[in-house]
């Protein structure tokens, strides 16, 4: 019999083109009764305090469809009208992608791992320093993203500011992000007045006319309020343009505990509560039943400096809690984590973005967002943290799986086979089946022995993570967007973005 170290092992399998998404929802921080405790509070605050700042016309929409409006102009949201409001929206969302069979199932049915943020600088690899964002570093982002099976879908990570122009940075935005990946996208506008132009550039990256309202690939991100509990007059105005033009709406609440939002976690989820709720009456209003997802990003601050911490341990568990209270009410939802104020791929950053989103991931969110590839309190992003933070997600998704139990598993055969015969079960036909399935196999993670690294140089996983990189962007464009279309994009708009080989 061979000695075990002197055994050839498998082969790692090949990565699949995208990581199926797990159910979540085992881990609960929330109490039955706190959380009832939590949504009466937050019904409560619509109905007696109600929200500010809404322009008349969605003032009026809302008390058509039963709200009132206070003396001092704050419109009151009764507790009928929010829950007939959440009877007509739906409970899971179709995502598709630019190809179809990249799209995603959103609302209760598997965790789903994203980017986002808008950060306006980049850590560049190659001499280390940070800089300003630019165009094509978002295309750069979303392209890596397009190649990493545990990233199922992409928001806009960064800001392209070498354009100054609003119409022109959402229209370059929204090519770019398309461009580089298939994968369903999420963009934000400056104004409404841009929708339009950018659904019609839409429609023309899918060949025609009408195109995107039956294929809506990319989801407006809209912040419809101003926590605390204010509408955003220019975010109603977006969420009526887009909405118009067929496109999926994910709106935002993103009050910060001891800032924008009371400084208990339990009456931060309260005040983000009634503030998503919100947005799903106003929805319902400028149209019922109308395909929306809600951001829930109950955000913390070092109440030592006002300083954000998103990668903080109360950050993780009142994210997971965010998840907990969508779910239970079966909104579709997305929560942050996976944010860490270190500024370099240091211990400090792997520790706080593993912890945040596995808390998340384990309550079942739907999406978390703002999760892969941001550094600085999300102010700066970063390809090859990108591709670090996947293989952590890809391990996360997996912890979420759980252990499956198959009475296959449990066979008496099997094991009278190996212990009657060669004593381990490397070579076993089970075990060459279930190590395609059952086992997640990370693409930087070393696992060499000491001595093996050391004969290889000692290398980094941000050298691996530089190296995956550069493969990536010299394998060239993805191919699912038609070169005709591309050509005629280009022709119709001021497109600032390289053709890229």
């Amino acid at each position: 019999m061979a000695r075990r170290g002197n055994r050839t092992r498998p082969a790692p399998p090949p990565l699949p083109v995208v990581t199926p998404a797990p159910s979540g929802g085992a881990y609960r921080p929330l109490s039955d009764i706190d959380r009832d405790r939590i949504v009466e509070h937050a019904f409560e605050m619509l109905e007696h305090v109600g929200m500010a700042d809404a322009p008349d016309r969605y003032a009026e929409l809302l008390i058509a469809a039963g709200g009132r409006r206070r003396d001092d102009g704050r419109v009151l949201l009764p507790r009928p009208m929010v829950e007939a409001a959440l009877d007509r929206a739906p409970s899971t969302v179709e995502l598709p992608g630019f190809v179809d069979d990249h799209g995603v199932s959103i609302g209760g049915k598997g965790v789903h791992i994203g980017t986002g943020g808008a950060a306006v600088q980049i850590l560049d690899a190659a001499t280390g320093t940070y800089r300003d964002s630019v165009l094509g570093d978002l295309w750069t982002m979303m392209r890596v993203v397009d190649e990493l099976p545990s990233i199922h879908y992409g928001l806009r990570p960064l800001v392209a500011r070498d354009i100054e122009d609003p119409l022109e940075l959402d229209l370059n935005t929204a090519f770019a992000v398309t461009a580089a990946t298939a994968k369903p996208t999420g963009v934000s506008f400056t104004s409404a007045d841009t929708v339009d132009p950018v659904v019609d550039l839409f429609d023309m990256m899918l060949g025609g006319t009408g195109r995107f309202a039956a294929q809506p690939f990319s989801m407006a991100v809209v912040v419809h309020v101003v926590p605390p509990l204010r509408f955003s007059p220019e975010g109603c105005e977006i969420m009526e343009r887009a909405i118009e033009r067929g496109m999926i709406i994910q709106t935002c609440s993103a009050g910060q505990a001891g800032a924008t939002s009371p400084p208990s976690l339990a009456g931060s989820l309260a005040q983000g509560l009634a503030e998503i709720l919100a947005g799903v009456v106003l929805a319902d209003a400028i149209k019922p039943s109308h395909p929306c997802i809600h951001a829930f990003m109950p955000f913390v601050s070092d109440l030592r400096t006002g300083a954000m911490t998103g990668g903080s341990g109360e950050a993780a568990v009142v994210s997971a809690a965010a998840a907990q209270l969508l779910r239970d009410l079966d909104i579709p939802n997305a929560v942050s984590a996976g944010i860490t104020e270190s500024k370099t791929a240091d211990a400090q950053a792997g520790y706080e973005k593993s912890y945040t989103v596995t808390l998340s991931a384990h309550a079942g969110a739907d999406m978390v967002q703002l999760s892969v590839g941001m550094l600085g309190s999300i102010m700066v992003a970063s390809p090859e943290i990108l591709v670090i933070d996947a293989d952590m997600c890809g391990a996360i998704l997996r912890s979420v799986r759980g252990v499956e139990v198959d009475p296959s598993y449990l066979d008496l055969a099997v094991i009278e086979d190996v212990v009657s015969g060669e004593g381990h079960y490397l070579g076993s036909p089970q075990t060459l089946e279930l190590m395609r399935s059952e086992y997640v196999y990370p693409d930087l993670g070393d696992r060499q022995s000491v001595a093996e690294w050391v004969s290889a140089g000692e290398p980094s996983i941000w050298d691996a993570a530089g190296q995956k990189v550069a493969e990536i962007l010299a394998a060239g464009r993805p191919d699912h967007l038609d070169t005709t279309n591309e050509a005629a994009v280009r022709a119709a708009f001021p497109i600032h973005l390289e053709q890229h080989p």
